[in-house]
């Protein structure tokens, strides 16, 4: 049981203020920050603060000691999640992820072609899946998701323009899956010019809309702010047949492969397979393959599940279908101090987002104070976690699927 010492991703996206007041450093910081990463990725592993080592160096040495033989063995010596603080202040690029079988096809054959694997057209620099789960520590806001399609015709008819007009009927004679996926391919593939010619016309009608306080406000302002920073993207059209998602505190929505999702604004926990497989849909000016993405996402659509978790106690756990990692928040009121056991022995990475708590393994305690993130290996005794703030206190628990 160690504390941690974590790196921060500074992205265009990112805050200049949510992370750097979490951890108790200068606000504003000089530059935006966008992550904080917890975990033993090679691109930025966590350091153990009393050893000196990185996560990643001490998961080297000792993989069975430190993963639990079996978590060793299933996932080749290496921790197969991170976990990281995300402070959107703008939209990230619209993406999605590919399944295992996808991923460990796509990277054979990008590596049988010989394509370097930091080349910035590169699709899939590792052969493992990338599931992830976000649960929001703010009001967050996202699109996720397929709507379903006789919803999207409802507010596809509200911002109907005479060069949208083929659009949205080619939807209404198929609405279903196979439908969005012939709307979408038709939206990501049109030519830069007619997405110039389309736009004018549908933003002026979304703003007609956000005037007459529609029942569609929240996704039309969604699409004017899109079409401000990103002009002329294909993106910008296709959050129209995506879910409008606002989140409170504690609750979660988990992105399985195939989810083509677009985070927009907001602070939030987020657990990941530890892998960099993305298949970036728009909203970006990096590599968009739309072959490769066409190939990767699922049309499945409906409304997208919003979990709260379902509680044990004092804890509550996000379930999902991934094996690579499980998320869990534990929730004290003012002036609670119930000791709470976390389980079985680590991996686990916690972190503390609120008040300030002691965690006790066998002989050992360690203070975590807000912001603050510790590492419990396999090797550590059962864990124990206690209030030690008179304030409400929270923190998350990442750990390997069940």
């Amino acid at each position: 049981m160690e504390l941690l010492r974590n790196a921060v991703r500074a992205y265009a996206w990112g805050s200049r203020t949510t992370i750097a007041e979490l951890l108790g450093q200068p606000v504003p910081a000089p530059h935006p920050q966008a992550e904080l990463w917890m975990g033993s990725h090679p691109g930025d592993p966590s350091l153990l603060v009393d050893s000196g080592e990185t996560l990643l160096e001490r998961i080297d040495a000792d993989p069975a000691g430190e993963l639990g033989a079996a978590t060793a063995a299933r996932w080749g010596d290496r921790l197969p999640f991170l976990m990281k603080i995300l402070a959107a202040d703008e939209p990230l690029s619209m993406q999605a992820h590919p399944s295992a079988r996808q991923a460990a096809e796509g990277w054979a054959r990008e590596e049988a072609a010989g394509i370097a694997r930091d080349a910035p057209d590169r699709n899939y620099p590792d052969p493992t899946a990338k599931p992830e789960l976000v649960c929001a520590l703010t009001e967050f806001h996202a699109l996720a998701g397929f709507r379903d399609p006789h919803r999207t015709l409802e507010l596809l008819e509200v911002v109907r323009t005479p060069g949208l007009s083929a659009h949205i009927d080619l939807l209404a004679g198929q609405p279903d899956s196979d439908g969005l996926r012939a709307l979408f391919t038709t939206w990501i593939t049109l030519p830069q010019q007619a997405l110039h010619a389309l736009m004018p016309d549908l933003l002026d009608a979304c703003v007609r809309h956000v005037k007459d306080r529609g029942e569609f406000g929240d996704e039309c302002r969604t699409v004017l702010e899109l079409a401000e920073r990103y002009p002329g993207d294909a993106g910008v059209l296709a959050a129209l047949l995506l879910n409008r998602l606002t989140l409170g505190p504690g609750e979660a929505i988990y992105l399985p492969a195939g989810n083509l999702h677009a985070y927009l604004h907001g602070t939030a926990v987020e657990i990941l397979a530890n892998s960099d497989n993305i298949l970036r849909g728009g909203l970006t000016p990096k590599h968009v393959d739309v072959p490769e993405l066409l190939r990767v996402l699922d049309f499945g659509c409906g409304p997208m599940p919003v979990s709260e978790g379902v509680a044990k106690g004092r804890v509550h756990v996000y379930p999902t279908d991934a094996p690579e990692f499980e998320l869990s928040r534990v929730d004290w009121a003012d002036g609670e101090d119930e000791a709470v056991s976390l389980g079985a022995p680590g991996p686990r990475l916690l972190v503390c987002t609120d008040g300030a708590v002691e965690l006790v393994s066998g002989t050992s305690s360690l203070k975590l104070d807000r912001g603050s993130s510790a590492w419990i290996g396999a090797s550590d005794q059962e864990t124990t976690a206690c209030p030690v703030s008179p304030a409400a206190t929270r923190i998350f628990v990442a750990t390997v699927g069940t």
